[in-house]
Order: structure tokens, then sequence, then C-alpha cells
């Protein structure tokens, strides 16, 4: 697919069935990135939990690194370097000050290889229906710092991670952003019922770009994903899906397209409610 952008931005969204084993996982990991980077892409994104899935949540602690230190981490540094991307390092477990619980990281790392940006999930999945049940707070820490933004020469991303997609106001609390990245790993139910809808919503009410890279399969832990990874632009068009199984949906980001979008709909200029609330503080 030839681009008509001017200096058009590639990106894509890497789409995973990852299990408890960890080489492999990684392994998988590049020949994707790889792929991606054959057809232009210059900002790569990972799954939630792309390089381990194992039966249960709590096994990931056992895979647990140190910030700044690690198999993973030296894995996803190594990568940006080798291809001169942007890798947004889908989620890795980091250790907390808590011995049996870690936190849900996404790493940003930058051409060089350098580690630009950390944001640890805030809102931990929850539910139950019948005998499907999940509840992260059981092995992950929520994280304390939010919103999170990178700025880089392609504009600036905003990251979430997976049920963060449900809380409209993490990403309006990030003002303006040209690119969203969520990685995910959506149950089948809920992502049946729920992802497409929601991740159009964030792209048209920020009118940004979104960037969902996900896990879509069956699992060995007998889990299933929904997969659907995507992007989206800023009117809440989708650009590429890969529907199941592993892959990337890829694109380009139109910077001219994103500024006409706003200035025709200039709703970002718009809202009230933080005025208002200066307002009623005084």
């Amino acid at each position: 697919m030839k681009s008509s952008i001017q200096n058009p931005k590639r990106v894509a969204a890497i789409q995973m069935v990852s299990s408890a084993d960890k080489a492999q996982n990684l392994h998988e990991a590049s020949l994707l990135i790889k792929q991606a980077v054959d057809q232009g892409a210059i900002i790569i994104a990972l799954p939630e939990y792309f390089c381990f899935m194992g039966l249960a949540d709590k096994d990931k602690n056992d895979h647990a690194e140190e910030f700044g230190a690690g198999v993973i981490q030296d894995h996803l540094a190594a990568l940006a370097a080798e291809h001169g991307i942007y890798l947004i390092g889908g989620t890795l477990p980091l250790r907390s000050s808590e011995p049996e619980r870690f936190y849900n990281s996404c790493l940003v790392y930058d051409p060089s290889g350098q580690c630009v940006g950390r944001y640890d999930k805030i809102h931990l999945f929850g539910f139950t229906r019948g005998a499907e049940s999940y509840d992260e707070s059981k092995a992950i820490v929520a994280g304390t710092f939010a919103p999170t933004v990178i700025e880089s020469p392609y504009g600036k991303i905003g990251l979430g991670i997976c049920y963060d997609l449900r809380f409209p106001e993490l990403f309006r609390a990030m003002d303006e952003v040209d690119i969203l990245v969520l990685p995910s790993a959506f149950t089948y139910t809920t992502g049946q019922a729920h992802w497409e809808t929601l991740l159009r919503a964030r792209a048209i009410e920020n009118q940004c770009y979104v960037l969902a890279p996900a896990q879509g399969g069956h699992h060995q832990n007998g889990r299933r994903t929904w997969g659907h990874s995507m992007l989206i632009d800023p009117w809440g068009k989708i650009l590429d899906c890969v529907p199941t199984e592993a892959g990337y949906a890829w694109g380009d980001i139109d910077t001219e397209y994103l500024q006409q979008v706003r200035q025709q709909l200039p709703a970002l200029r718009h809202r009230r409610i933080e005025i208002l609330k200066q307002k009623d503080n005084k």
C-alpha cells in the first residue's frame, strides 16, 4: 500500500497470542516488529503482556524485573536501537515494594534504545460472569502517576493500558495528544461487546489517532482474548484491523488531516467543565 500523505508517519500495532514461554514470545515479537519495520513503520506498539501469559496473573510475578534492568527490558531497548524506531513495549511486570504483587507497566524506547517513558496501569480489571472471573488487584499494584504523555518528533503520544480504555477522564486529562496507544489483552467476552466502540469513542472525543495492539486468540492458559488490533483516525474511522491470531495493523498518521479535523470541529477548544471547576474553586 502506497501512502498519498506527504511525509507519512507510519505506525503499527502488533497482535500476538502469547504463551507461558517467555523466550518464544520475545522471539515472535522480534519477527513481527521486523515485518512492520519492513512496511516502513517508525512507531510500533506491542500488546499487553506480550512477553508472558502464564496460567494465572500471579505467575507473572516470577518474571517481574527491576525497572531499568532485565531480559525483557534489554530486549526492547535492543530492538528499538536496531531498527531505529519508537517502540511502545506493550506491558511487562515490574517489581513493586510488595513481594507478591507487581506493576503492569508500559515502557517506551526511542530510536537510540533509551527508555523515555513509563506508565503503570492505574485501573485494574475486575469482571465476573458465571464461571468467568478476573480480579487483577490480587496480583497487580495500581500505578499512581497519570496521565503519561511522551513527546516525540512524530507528535505527542498518550499511554493507557487495556481496562483504562473505559475511563475517558484519563485521556481527557492529557489535554491534546496526536496518538493514543492502548496495549491490551481484552477478554473475548468484553472485547466482542465493547472494544471497537470504546476505541472509536476515544479517537472521536479526543480528536486523535488511536493505536491499539492486542492479544488475540486462544492462549495456553485456557484464556481467550478478543484481538482486533487496530488503527483508528481522529474521525473514528478504522484504518486497519487484524481480527485474530498474530499479525499487525498498520497505517499512516496524517498530521494535516489531524489538524483539519480539529479546525473544522473545534471540540477540544469548546470544553467547559474544567473552566467551570476553576471558577468554582476561586
